[in-house]
């Protein structure tokens, strides 16, 4: 497929900017001078440099790092000579956070606590959960563990759910940073091949190497050769932020983590039950309307009239109340023997409880089903288990909130994230890799699973960013995803500068490091605990700030703000330096 056959469909495949993109750029940079210009720092248009902030993953911590050196960087008058913002993971929840109020960094300080009081404030009621899980469930085409993350984990940590767009920021950011929110193709990531570095603004959302991009509100929606088949709704900011911030620990601990959150949301029987009793309600009523409309021969096709189907009201085999409370005893008895595997515990007493209700939901027929559960070697796979089990229920009982539980029992066996329709679906173009056409779905995760850092999307040659400044909030080495960078960028023989760590710092980081090389962008690197803002206490305040594990305490936000906040005050001064500097190289190349 040729750029102008690109440019005609839906599909865009080459490496400049989209237009919205250019012209927010050419704006922001006349405010960039003129923030230069008060800072009395000597600038003209053409030597204005393009400034990245990149904001690394690390949960919660992440989260609050970022608002807190956004609001250093506010003081110091240096936010405004900011181009792009990017994330990876839980900065990107700050920024969904910030992106929400327009022009916000004119009010950093009205956002900030406005933020603050949320994030510290009370959790969001399972109530809402619920039915902010049956929104995603019901709505989509597919529903994966994403979804289920987005509405137990994120909304732990970001006290609420979002349901704005990046489409509706459309014009109301004009005063901020460009935004770019950064995930990974996960088959990319596992064969280590094609273009795992995947990026989405509030214009367009695209691989940011091979430079295919669909707009912000068709990703998601079905495409075949460029062209879009359907249409789905725009997915809302909880859900990116969930897409974009999953990675807060090793598989092993998600699984446990995600588990006990489905406990916890499904053993309230009383809200299971009511959500399912108004589904079963509902169904009924849509079952009477259409039989009364077929009774009366209404006009439904191109004249003629058409027999509808018969409509089964009550769709499982047993309706009755005793039989609903087995399958629920039998789903939270799944739920338990898969934590208890994952924890090491005996599951017996449990399998036995299932294999009991079984037998008396089936009327005694169920020696088939046993044989499924545990084969005759006795080995227990809770994968099968799982699967085994819920096929069964879901021929008994396919109502809310029901046929959602043993869905996701489902996604957590086949480990289902971040699946949505693939917008290269078939697409034949010399510019995209081979492998990211096939299949009409891709699955997109977190970042940090790759890189840590969202360096690739502002080392985009059409960005022509100068100077990255890295933010660095990730757990363990302080030094890795600045290392990490400079190799991949070596392989991909993208221009970085050379990194070299002086080895007394790798236990006991400094503040601020600058990197630099012949025709490659300036990097300043700033790990978040360093021996300047926490003195002789640096492992007191990593342990302290773990990336797994519960909400902050209003303590914790108050002071990890503070610390991170002193990255930038302590370094102000060298950071004018630098960006004095990016102005005399671009001065020299003009």
């Amino acid at each position: 497929m040729s750029a102008s056959k690109c440019r005609k469909s839906e599909v865009r495949i080459e490496p400049s900017l989209n237009k919205s993109e250019q012209e927010f750029v050419a704006r922001r940079r006349i405010s960039v001078l003129q923030s230069l210009q008060k800072l009395s720092t000597p600038c003209n248009q053409e030597n204005v440099p393009n400034i990245a902030l990149l904001g690394s993953g690390g949960g919660q911590r992440a989260m609050v790092g970022l608002l807190g050196c956004l609001d250093q960087l506010d003081k110091a008058g240096l936010l405004d000579c900011v181009l792009y913002l990017s994330g990876v993971s839980g900065s990107t929840w700050c920024m969904a956070s910030l992106y929400q109020e327009p022009d916000w960094s004119t009010k950093l300080q009205t956002v900030k606590d406005r933020i603050f009081s949320r994030i510290s404030g009370p959790a969001v009621s399972l109530k809402d959960k619920f039915a902010k899980l049956k929104k995603y469930f019901k709505g989509k085409d597919h529903f994966s563990l994403t979804d289920v993350w987005a509405v137990l984990a994120v909304t732990t940590f970001v006290k609420e759910i979002d349901e704005h767009t990046l489409t509706d920021q459309h014009g109301h950011n004009n005063k901020d940073p460009f935004p770019i929110y950064t995930v990974i193709d996960k088959t990319c990531k596992q064969r280590n091949n094609g273009d795992p570095w995947f990026e989405i603004t509030p214009y367009e959302a695209g691989y940011s190497l091979s430079g295919a991009f669909v707009n912000a509100s068709t990703f998601g929606s079905q495409f075949h050769q460029g062209s879009r088949k359907s249409q789905l709704n725009e997915f809302d900011m909880l859900y990116l932020q969930a897409l974009c911030g999953s990675a807060l620990a090793d598989e092993l601990e998600i699984m446990k983590m995600l588990w006990q959150k489905i406990k916890e949301l499904f053993q309230q029987k009383d809200l299971v039950l009511e959500e399912y009793k108004k589904d079963q309600q509902e169904r009924s009523q849509e079952a009477k309307g259409k039989e009364k409309e077929s009774a009366l021969g209404i006009n439904l096709q191109g004249g003629f009239k058409v027999k509808l189907p018969e409509i089964n009201v009550f769709p499982f085999k047993d309706s009755n109340s005793a039989s609903v409370d087995k399958c629920y005893q039998m789903l939270m008895n799944l739920v338990d023997m898969n934590l208890a595997v994952l924890n090491g515990k005996d599951p017996s007493a449990l399998d036995e409880s299932i294999r009991a209700k079984l037998n008396d939901l089936s009327g005694g027929q169920s020696q088939r089903i046993l044989d499924k559960l545990r084969p005759a070697d006795k080995t227990l796979c809770m994968k099968n288990y799982t699967k085994e089990l819920c096929n069964f229920l879901t021929d008994q009982i396919n109502l809310w909130p029901f046929d959602a539980w043993m869905y996701i029992c489902t996604c957590m066996d086949l480990w289902i994230w971040g699946r949505n329709y693939n917008f290269l679906h078939d697409i034949t173009d010399e510019a995209v890799p081979s492998t990211l056409p096939k299949g009409d779905t891709r699955d997109y995760i977190d970042a940090g699973l790759l890189l840590n850092s969202p360096y690739f999307s502002v080392l985009r040659k059409e960005r022509n960013v100068d100077l990255i400044i890295s933010l660095d909030f990730s757990e363990g080495d302080p030094f890795l995803t600045v290392k990490d960078a400079a190799e991949m960028c070596r392989k991909l023989n993208i221009p970085f500068p050379q990194v070299n760590i002086p080895n007394q710092d790798i236990e006991k980081p400094k503040d601020f490091y600058v990197f630099k090389g012949q025709n490659t962008p300036t990097v300043i690197h700033i790990p978040l605990f360093n021996v300047v803002n926490c003195g002789d206490k640096l492992e007191d305040w990593r342990k302290k700030y773990r990336t797994f594990q519960g909400a902050y305490s209003t303590e914790m936000i108050t002071d990890l703000m503070n610390v991170a906040g002193k990255n930038i005050s302590n370094c102000k001064e060298k950071l004018m330096e630098e960006i004095s500097a990016a102005i005399g190289q671009k001065t020299c190349s003009c």
